[in-house]
């Protein structure tokens, strides 16, 4: 197979010098790090959005990573510049950093002429230049295009560059480095606040159980202690929430910071108010009521939910973490006849690579001696190793068994299959669901609501409240600003895409986006076309059939040596028969293809006819008792070939394109699922109406021109069905295109799979059905955590603010609050890790 026909195409470049008038749409990532709720998605995309040339932003919570669809040319620095100007961080994912070694600077002018010719190159994200050592150090995002048009921006200011070196950055382990960090402090700050925050709760009890008094040592019920052990934990262990709520208040938008700022700085000012000043205030009509233990205790709480929803959103990209973990570290190439161990990186296309058994195989490559058995399973989903023999393609980052063997490089660093299938993974994963898009919607306006409901119930309370009214008024408004939860709305969503999407490629199924992972569970009816897809694409000889006067073995070589010079793949299938037989062909003397009806050929003098009945009766050939055998054999599912030689019938040859193993079972699983399944194929009715039985598929659409198969597609649909199209071939694109879903087999050509939404890499049908049930499962968790974060809300806020008091005597405790908070966002994860128990279809 060729290497067209292997190659993967999961994902477009990121290529920031490719503008929408060329008709592709450019793509970046940023890690964005300060996120805590919904409401800061919504602030982010709103801020990326207002850039101009950017035609969408969409941020995922779980991943903490927004991707940007691009109209046109625009300065990766504009990007970040707009989310830093809102109060969160941003740098984008897959930068690289390259080194220019120029000559010609003199001074800082000759430095500032420099920096700024390279800032303005597309896709540069920070340059920094050092005059003394005569060198620039380029961070960017993008590929060989873009260092070109760094050297280009330096020649074109007056300078010239000498050396290029590159340093592609581990942006996976810096981002592990980031969040490690990360962690430690926030699990430094959780030890610390409830450490505090327990010597807080005993030496309150005094203050609020005076009859218990007696065993809680005096020094700790001191109300200047509480002050200072609280102060501890509202601004150091709590300092996070002040920091997020400043950088949102700043920019006149308000999130869960916020809400938590407020709650527990209303609950702790009052106490440090009532500690200094008890007098005073009391003497206004205010009550001596302390809420240490209110605003610590909420503090540690929300602390603690943070620390178990950080864990658990750090297994939903577990699928990424394991792709990333199986590129290699280095590689042994040959040059000049000696065999080095050199960094992968530095492998370059065309370089001899050795591989023994149970390494890694480092980059994609075409073997060129030696054999072996290679475990494709982590990209594939397929458990059996494949053989490997010369002329086979080898994938970059799976594992060679056995055998030894040498294999020339074709593709190498972020061209490799596996760095395509981790970029596509990333972006599926970074996409929104249409759903997303109203919840980002309604987590805009919920924050304020809240506050507006915090504020009300304060008001209302302060004046109808029982005695003391401050204080139950100040109670409900803590709780209300406390168990609001926008964090659970803005997880619920991304966090199962984002497994969802893993599973997938778990199981070798590449998935473009979240809109089409929503949109899979919704297909009624799935239209297969028959060659390459239910079939192996490859024709191969069935029934050889003499007559008489001739053996069969002649008459493969009078036939063979007649199609020797036919592209027809029932012709390639009969000369690849004769040769696997060491059958010596003759060169015709004369050679015509008529088309629609076969070949006539003169071979050894002979005149030879190859080709269907019409050929037969136009040059009056009597085939009676023959075209008994055509209709049987086609009623097999085979293509019949009538053979004549010097006016007289001398046979016939049937070809058939043999079903993959598992298509029936296949066919069977979507069956099952309440499918509808459809074979389209270009064969005559009696034909493919024959390979449909042997499938188990009553409909099928016979005698389909390539081009028409879309209005096929199309048909259906008017139909009122919702239509998945599973094909690989360049005519099945615009099927494919129209179809409500794409599905491509990942042995395909490029054009297949990159015009469908779902790309099956290892070419099982199979993964069809784990396809469609994946999108089932990932749809019911979706629905489900946001029905649960709904609920959460829109039963309990009204609970906080007091509605039950009047008839039940029930009001919220704070604290209780904030549990509920923490409880609600760790749940919504930890439904959708439920998904990753996904098992494919059997």
């Amino acid at each position: 197979m060729s290497e067209d026909k292997k190659t993967f195409k999961t994902g477009k470049e990121l290529d920031f010098s490719r503008t929408s008038s060329q008709g592709i749409e450019n793509t970046v990532i940023l890690k964005i790090s300060g996120m805590s709720c919904a409401s800061c998605v919504r602030r982010v995309e709103k801020a990326l959005s207002s850039v101009d040339g950017v035609r969408e932003a969409a941020v995922n919570l779980s991943t903490e990573k927004a991707t940007v669809t691009l109209d046109r040319v625009v300065s990766a620095r504009q990007l970040v510049s707009a989310v830093e100007s809102i109060g969160f961080g941003a740098e984008p994912v897959g930068q690289r950093q390259v080194s220019l070694a120029i000559q010609g600077m003199h001074c800082a002018s000759c430095v500032r002429r420099i920096e700024k010719a390279l800032l303005d190159v597309p896709g540069v994200f920070q340059a920094s230049i050092n005059l003394a050592a005569e060198r620039a150090l380029v961070n960017f995002v993008g590929g060989p295009e873009t260092i070109a048009s760094l050297q280009r921006a330096v020649e074109s200011s007056g300078f010239h560059v000498v050396h290029v070196g590159t340093e592609p950055e581990k942006s996976e382990d810096r981002e592990r480095a980031i969040r490690e960090k990360q962690m430690k402090r926030l699990v430094r700050d959780v030890i610390s606040g409830a450490a505090v925050t327990s010597i807080v709760l005993i030496g309150s009890i005094p203050h609020m159980m005076p009859m218990w008094s007696d065993w809680v040592p005096g020094f700790l019920s001191n109300v200047y202690v509480l002050l200072i052990l609280s102060t501890y934990v509202q601004f150091v262990a709590g300092w996070r929430f002040y920091q997020g709520g400043y950088a949102a208040l700043r920019h006149f938008t308000a999130d869960m910071n916020v809400l938590v700022a407020m709650g527990t700085t209303s609950a702790w000012l009052y106490s440090a108010a009532m500690t200094l000043f008890p007098g005073f205030l009391t003497g206004l009509g205010f009550p001596y009521q302390l809420y240490y233990d209110v605003a610590t205790v909420i503090t540690t709480l929300i602390l603690v939910g943070r620390l178990l929803e950080a864990r658990a959103k750090g297994r939903t990209s577990e699928a990424i973490r394991r792709l990333m973990g199986m590129q290699a570290r280095t590689a042994r190439v040959r040059r000049n006849r000696e065999d080095l161990e050199v960094p992968v990186e530095d492998v370059q296309v065309g370089d001899i690579v050795l591989v023994r058994p149970g390494e890694r195989i480092p980059v994609d490559g075409e073997i060129l001696s030696g054999a072996s058995t290679v475990d494709e399973s982590m990209l594939t989903g397929e458990s059996l190793p494949v053989s490997k023999q010369p002329g086979h393609e080898v994938i970059g980052g799976t594992i060679n068994k056995v055998g030894s063997f040498e294999f020339r490089a074709t593709r190498i660093g972020q061209d490799t299959a596996l760095a395509r299938i981790i970029q596509l993974v990333e972006q599926a994963q970074g996409s929104k669901a249409p759903i997303q898009k109203l919840v980002d919607v309604i987590a805009a306006y919920f924050v304020p609501a809240v506050l507006s409901i915090g504020v009300m119930s304060f008001i209302f309370w302060s004046i109808y409240g029982p005695e003391p009214q401050l204080t139950f008024a100040l109670t409900t408004f803590i709780a209300v600003l406390i168990i609001a939860c926008p964090c659970a709305l803005g997880l619920a969503t991304p966090t199962a895409i984002m497994v969802g999407m893993g599973k997938g490629a778990e199981n070798g199924i590449l998935i473009k986006n979240a809109e089409t992972l929503q949109l899979t569970h919704r297909l009624q009816t799935i239209v297969l076309d028959k060659t390459g897809t239910l079939t192996r694409g490859e024709p191969e000889v069935t029934d050889i059939l003499p007559e008489k006067n001739i053996e069969a073995h002649e008459l493969l070589r009078l036939v063979a040596s007649v199609e020797r010079g036919s592209e027809h793949p029932l012709g390639e299938a009969i000369v690849r028969n004769a040769q696997e037989k060491d059958i010596m062909l003759i060169a015709p003397e004369s050679f015509d293809a008529i088309p629609g009806q076969g070949i006539k050929a003169v071979v050894e003098g002979q005149e030879i006819l190859a080709g269907n009945l019409r050929l037969m009766q136009l040059n009056e050939i009597v085939v009676d008792f023959w075209q008994e055998k055509a209709q049987e054999l086609a009623g097999q599912g085979k293509t019949p070939m009538y053979v004549a030689r010097n006016g007289e019938v001398a046979g016939m040859i049937a070809v058939a394109d043999p079903l993959k193993d598992t298509s029936r079972e296949a066919v069977r699983a979507m069956q099952n699922m309440g499918l509808e399944v459809i074979m389209v194929s270009g064969d005559n009715r009696r034909t493919a109406e024959a390979i449909g039985r042997q499938l188990g598929i009553s409909r099928v659409f016979a005698d389909v021109l390539p081009e028409d198969k879309a209005k096929y597609v199309a048909k259906l649909q008017q139909e009122g069905k919702r239509v998945g199209m599973v094909g690989d071939g360049i005519n099945d694109a615009p099927a494919l295109a129209g179809a409500d879903v794409g599905i491509a087999i990942g042995t395909g050509t490029d054009v297949a799979m990159e015009t469908a939404e779902i790309t099956l890499i290892s070419g099982d049908l199979r993964g069809v059905s784990t396809a469609i049930a994946l999108s089932r499962a990932t749809t019911r968790t979706i629905w489900q955590n946001l029905f649960w974060a709904f609920i959460y809300n829109i039963v309990l806020i009204p609970v906080a603010a007091g509605a039950l008091y009047p008839v039940y005597g029930i009001i919220l405790n704070p604290m209780l609050a904030g549990a509920a908070m923490a409880v609600s966002s760790v749940s919504v994860v930890t439904n959708s890790l439920r998904l990753r128990s996904f098992k494919p279809v059997e």
